[in-house]
């Protein structure tokens, strides 16, 4: 490319940008920074010409944008000076002062904790990245904060010689102010002031003239009218000499000191200078994310294809919602935009002042702010593809200076565009306002069809504004070509700035002059010479299609309703169903508990009558009311079970469940006797499962099978004999504690003699809950461990009175 040709594209690209009011953006970005460096930086925002670097900006844009919201006290950049002058002017050998160097200090300090809350490579890699480069050098921070005081001067400690220095100067100047005084108090009748001055530095007296030569001094300069001299006492001339001289030599200590600070600057000016770099781009992001959120702006999608469509939702113009919050400007109307793949060429019509060329403006600074980091401000998720320039005709170009007119300064513009086109690639954007106009009407539109024929092949999109009829008929020609139009209130004569996608629109201008007063014969002369030329037919499509559009509106506002009536139900559906479900495991855990509690009570009812029928007094009586008692109790529980249990579920032959292994389903063909083992049918796979192990087809668990405690009533009590046998020896192992209670106590009714339980040993509860239960029953005179070939601990012997 030759430098001809790079001019020519900076210098479009520098015309697009003052056309697009790209600068007035920036003067707002520029609010949000702050750092005096990053002020100047988004000023002059540039918009950058790689999709890398353009995605790389979003990043840190989103990542600082999520940081900024997360801190309680917001991140701050107070304490980053602009210290470019300094680093010049020691890189140069020169020394800087004091108060210069403190501001290097506090920009290395400030910068370092900028580090600390921004780094972390999981959260915010970008950004992390981007301070990998970042010194702070804490040891010439230590050495400067240490030694300077509070607006830049050198502290005393800083070497001993300046603090020696300074410890004299302090001392003579409180020797000569006491000798001072004591002058003043002892020439005051020969003073026109009891004040001490200073003339060069040196104190003086006020003498009055016509005693000059009583006061023993020397002249230094006298007032304006002449009356008074003011005269340095001879006695203090020594002193006020030692002081000048001390006073220089400190001056010179604190230079030497400044020197070798200045110098230490100098050795380190390049990391410094990455340094400031690096904390102007931080705030420069910061400042992207909060005007992106001033904006209420969404991050975009670039995409490397050039043939990606255009997808904004809701986009609104910036500059707008600035005028709008800021200034209390009226609502901004939100636009909606999607050119597809194919589509290479736009063209908006409508009415004047229905805000045709803020669209252009919008869509041209929706890319430029693409490129340059910033959120676009709009709903849902924008997207586009990268372009590489933009470049706009917007706006009157006549120059009296150049004498073009309108038309010419316009077809100018146009032409130094295709000149770039044929000569540059790359994905353009074109913006042409009123194309073609400025001229005769047939010629115009011609030339104005001709020319977005031509950019149609050249740019990736074109969006022309126009008032020619023949502009909207290209659609139904070439499939590149697109319409849409700003919809215009006939009621109020006022634009609704709707952009409306698809439908070309009409200048409306016969309408406007006829509710503006115009007379009805010139309205209609019009509108003959309108119909004669054809162009009502064209109107009368535009018209139907506008109709068209609007019945379509209408159904899919009715649409929309309805559905949103569809989604409000099946919310309270849920929500019934929730409660429903909730309110019916409650009643479960009610009932539950209520079972359970039942049973216990049933268990010591049972207990009770066991006892009643094994006591002295016992007769068939007794066991004919005890019987009918238990075969209530049996009842009670039994119907209680029933109901409780409405909900359990447990596999039957024949039934299809779902196998929990497999995850499919199989057939019961058989049940074991106690119910724990299913045969099941899994295609041709016939297999053994256990219970737990299935579940029905509607997510049921199988309720597992009560074990049954079987109480034999005795009819005869057997001899047992003192060795273990099988007469005599009780397996209780399995059984809950109560329900060995039971069996042992039954068991103890049939033998006379020593008994023996095997209870085993496990986790010992069973053992322990029988040994407590034995110890204390008035019918057991004592309890032992089985000896070690009987079972030992796994086994318990009980010997009954």
């Amino acid at each position: 490319m030759t430098s001809f040709d790079k001019d020519a594209i900076e210098d479009a690209s520098d015309e697009t940008l003052g056309l697009l009011e790209w600068p007035t953006l920036c003067e707002h970005l520029a609010r949000f920074s702050s750092t005096v460096k990053g002020r100047q930086y988004c000023l002059s925002l540039p918009v950058q010409n790689d999709i890398s670097t353009c995605r790389l900006l979003l990043e840190e844009t989103k990542e600082i944008f999520v940081l900024d919201q997360l801190l309680e006290g917001r991140l701050s950049f107070q304490g980053i000076h602009d210290i470019s002058y300094v680093l010049v002017l020691c890189s140069k050998g020169g020394i800087a002062s004091g108060e210069e160097l403190l501001a290097i200090a506090e920009t290395l300090g400030s910068a370092r904790n900028l580090r600390r809350q921004i780094d972390n490579a999981e959260l915010r890699p970008k950004l992390t990245d981007r301070l990998q480069k970042l010194a702070t050098h804490p040891e010439l921070e230590r050495t400067l904060k240490r030694d300077l005081e509070h607006g830049g001067r050198v502290a005393d400690h800083a070497s001993q010689d300046l603090a020696k220095f300074r410890k004299q100067i302090q001392s003579l100047r409180k020797d000569r102010s006491d000798r001072l005084n004591d002058l003043l108090r002892t020439y005051c009748s020969l003073l026109n002031d009891n004040v001490i001055a200073e003339r060069n530095g040196r104190p003086v007296f006020a003498v009055k003239i016509r005693a000059a030569a009583q006061f023993p001094g020397l002249v230094l300069d006298s007032s304006s009218s002449g009356n008074t001299l003011f005269m340095e006492p001879n006695e203090t001339i020594q002193q006020t000499n030692e002081l000048s001289e001390l006073e220089i030599r400190a001056v010179k200590e604190e230079q030497r000191i400044l020197g070798l600070w200045s110098k230490e600057v100098a050795n380190n000016v390049e990391s410094l200078e990455e340094l400031i770099t690096i904390c102007m781009q931080l705030d420069v992001a910061l400042a992207r994310a909060r005007y992106s959120k001033f904006l209420g702006g969404v991050p975009p999608e670039l995409k490397e294809d050039s043939n990606a469509p255009f997808l904004f939702k809701g986009l609104r113009h910036p500059l707008l919602v600035w005028k709008n919050q800021r200034e209390g400007g009226q609502d901004v109307v939100p636009i909606s935009v999607e050119v597809s793949s194919a589509v290479r060429v736009v063209a908006i019509t409508g009415p004047n002042t229905g805000g045709k060329t803020v669209t252009l403006k919008t869509l041209g600074l929706a890319v430029l702010m693409s490129r340059s980091g910033l959120f676009l401000p709009c709903t849902g998720t924008p997207s586009l593809p990268f372009c590489t320039n933009v470049f706009a005709d917007i706006g009157d170009d006549q120059s009296l200076e150049q004498n073009l007119s309108t038309f010419s300064g316009h077809i100018k513009r146009i032409c130094r565009i295709l000149k770039i086109l044929s000569k540059e690639p790359g994905t353009f954007m074109i913006l042409l306002d009123e194309i073609g106009a400025g001229t005769d009407p047939s010629e115009g539109s011609a030339l104005a069809i001709s020319l977005l024929r031509t950019l149609a092949d050249k740019a990736r999109l074109t969006v022309a504004t126009t008032h020619y009829g023949e502009l909207k008929a290209l659609k139904y020609i070439d499939s590149r070509f697109e319409n849409a139009s700003v919809a215009f209130n006939g009621e109020t004569l006022l634009p609704t700035y709707q952009l409306q996608w698809g439908i070309p629109g009409t200048s409306n201008a016969l309408f406007i002059a006829n509710r503006l007063g115009c007379p009805d014969e010139v309205i209609d002369h019009a509108q003959e010479l309108l119909t004669s030329k054809s162009e009502g037919e064209v109107n009368i499509v535009i018209k139907g299609l506008e109709e068209q559009r609007q019945r379509q509106q209408e159904a899919a506002e009715s649409a929309a309703a309805l559905l949103a009536r569809a989604e409000l139900l099946h919310e309270q559906l849920m929500s019934r169903w929730e409660k429903q479900s909730k309110k019916t495991a409650d009643l479960e855990e009610i009932e539950r508990r209520k079972l359970s509690v039942s049973i216990q009570k049933g268990q010591h009812e049972v207990r009770r009558l066991i006892s009643k029928l094994r006591g002295d007094d016992a007769s068939g009586e007794t066991a004919r009311v005890v019987g009918q008692r238990l075969r209530r109790i049996a009842v009670e529980h039994t119907s209680q079970a029933n109901g409780n249990n409405s909900l359990d579920w447990r596999p039957e032959i024949g039934e299809r469940i779902r196998l929990l292994a497999l995850g499919k389903p199989a057939e019961v063909v058989d049940i074991s006797e106690d119910g724990l083992q299913l045969t099941v049918l899994c295609g041709v796979l016939r297999s053994k499962v256990s219970l737990n192990g299935v579940q029905s087809l509607d997510g049921r668990k199988p309720t597992p099978t009560d074990k049954v405690v079987e109480i034999r009533t005795p009819l005869r009590m057997r001899k047992s004999s003192d060795q273990k046998c099988s007469n005599n020896t009780i397996d209780v192992r399995g059984l809950r504690v109560n329900e060995a209670e039971v069996v042992v106590e039954e068991f103890l009714r049939k033998v006379a003699g020593p008994i023996w339980i095997v209870h085993g040993i496990g986790s010992g509860k069973l053992k322990r809950g029988l040994r407590e239960w034995l110890s204390s029953a008035s019918f057991v005179e004592r309890v032992t461990d089985a000896a070690t070939e009987d079972g030992g601990s796994a086994c318990t012997i009980v010997w009954p009175k």
